[in-house]
């Protein structure tokens, strides 16, 4: 909790510092300008991303696959577009980090190497369906209500039929 608190303190300050800094050497105006053409910049490039990253998502859960890696990818591509609406070189640097594909590909590979998405019924090491050892009585099947209780969701064969 403390490296976050210390975070928040010290990124304001920090920014304030470097567009103190820059205004100095090339104007307030020009500053201003930079801290505006990032953002614009910024914006473009997420939305391009996030609708790239949004399209593989549905082509994958079409293919009946866990769209886990675009998931993750909307996450960082959330956080670069507040931190690039959010004055400030520092914050504008990392929010292209999140944006930039070949960056946003890297830090992703480094970060997802340490998850295991593990969906039930299926074995976390190659993803094959697999049966717990303890659940030797298990017996598979499909089951429907005929008995007219509430939350029926299937019609019986005599209603279907005619």
């Amino acid at each position: 909790m403390r490296p976050l608190l210390l975070l928040f303190i010290l990124m304001p300050i920090l920014e304030m510092w470097l567009l103190i800094t820059v205004g100095r050497e090339i104007g307030a105006l020009p500053t201003i300008g930079l801290v505006l053409l990032t953002a614009v910049v910024g914006l473009a490039l997420l939305r391009r991303q996030g609708l790239s990253t949004v399209m593989r998502a549905q082509q994958k859960m079409q293919a009946g696959e866990l769209p886990a890696r675009e998931m993750v990818e909307g996450i960082f591509l959330a956080v670069g577009g507040a931190l690039l609406l959010t004055p400030g070189f520092i914050t504008d640097a990392l929010g292209f980090a999140c944006l930039i594909p070949g960056l946003r590909q890297l830090l992703l590979g480094r970060i997802l190497r340490h998850v295991t998405v593990v969906r039930p019924g299926f074995d976390p090491r190659d993803g094959s369906p697999h049966r717990p050892s303890g659940d030797r009585d298990v017996i598979e099947g499909d089951y429907s209500r005929e008995n007219g209780q509430p939350g029926e969701s299937h019609k019986k064969d005599s209603d279907r039929n005619g």
